[in-house]
């Protein structure tokens, strides 16, 4: 019986993980992209990375700090849509107190 709730407790943390949205941005306007993550919290966004068209590029944006872990947060970032090649969002940082906030 242990071994059922223990199995379920673990199935159930893991399944917020696989229902992240993911999103190639370069077919997508930068208002689509904001858009799309305002609405989601957190997405997956992809993209080609600019000095080799070959090498794929993603990481994880969010909405705000509250889509980050305790010790991070939200750090502005730039990713290339179809009509801007920096577009503004906001990804998860390490909070270093060394560090000045964007």
């Amino acid at each position: 019986m242990r071994k059922i709730i223990l199995a379920l407790c673990i199935t159930t943390v893991g399944f917020p993980a696989l229902a992240i949205e993911r999103y190639n941005v370069q077919s997508m306007s930068c208002a689509a992209v904001q858009a799309a993550v305002n609405r989601d919290g957190a997405a997956i966004l992809r993209y080609r990375s600019s000095r080799n068209p070959s090498l794929p590029l993603y990481d994880r944006y969010v909405r705000n700090g509250l889509f980050c872990d305790p010790s991070q947060y939200a750090k502005r970032s730039y990713v290339p849509t179809r009509d801007n090649n920096r577009c503004q969002v906001r990804k998860c940082a390490d909070n270093l107190y060394d560090d000045f906030r964007d």
